[in-house]
């Protein structure tokens, strides 16, 4: 049995269990993230070096089969602005997306500063519409 104490209203049950919930869920979310990143490091870390593997074997063969492996300038200068262009590319990308998520998080810090607000405002609304019915009996 729980230590919570227990109560027939609906609605302090709810807040009790609603609070419960994020509780855990506060415990939670950074263990969830963690193992997020984890995961992230390590597929990077697996595609750096399956590709720096599979480019040394190729290499490999290329040198004992005598393959002339030598790139043109003009070549050279193509693959070297095509990586420019995709590293800054996804540099852009990622702080378009980290933008995004600071305004997001922004709008739900404005949203929790005014929850407050707006509850009462709609208790005002409530009364407004309750109090000439009250009075009527």
């Amino acid at each position: 049995m729980s230590t919570q104490s227990q109560t027939s209203d609906a609605f302090t049950m709810y807040k009790q269990n609603v609070q419960k919930y994020f509780e855990n869920i506060t415990k939670l979310t950074p263990q969830y993230f963690q193992s997020a990143t984890e995961l992230q490091n390590e597929c990077m870390n697996t595609c750096q070096k399956t590709i720096n593997a599979a480019v040394s074997i190729q290499q490999e063969f290329a040198k004992k089969a005598g393959i002339n492996t030598e790139i043109q300038d003009s070549a050279k200068s193509a693959i070297v602005d095509t990586n420019k262009q995709i590293v800054q590319a996804s540099t852009v990308n990622n702080q378009m997306a980290r933008t995004a998520i600071d305004t997001t998080v922004q709008n739900f810090k404005t949203f929790n500063d005014n929850v407050n607000a707006f509850a009462e405002l709609n208790k005002n609304i409530i009364q407004s519409w309750i109090t000439p019915f009250a009075h009527t009996k």
